[in-house]
């Protein structure tokens, strides 16, 4: 199927079939992946344990104090989250093979 678009042609299906063809990922993708989601785990970690209590005593305070341990916390649990996940993904494909 050659259609003419600005004065050229060109194969709209081979384009296609170019453009999603199935790619592979780098093979130390799972690794890099584990490593970032244990370093976001752990600064989520060091942030919670930063945050003082004794700073919420002013109401002033309540707001802008809580939101970065909330934050921290969200983050924390997703991130440990992602991390069971994958490392419970590699094992099924571990014990498939």
């Amino acid at each position: 199927m050659a259609e003419t678009l600005f004065g050229s042609e060109f194969d709209l299906e081979a384009l296609l079939q170019r453009a999603l063809a199935p790619v592979d990922p780098p093979e130390n993708l799972s690794k890099h992946l584990e490593q970032t989601l244990t370093s976001i785990a752990d600064l989520a970690e060091q942030e919670l344990e930063s945050w003082e209590l004794s700073a919420m005593r002013d109401p002033k305070n309540w707001i802008p104090g809580i939101t970065r341990p909330v934050a921290a916390a969200a983050i924390g649990g997703v991130a440990g989250a992602a991390l069971v996940v994958l490392q419970v993904r590699g094992r099924l494909r571990a014990a498939q093979r």
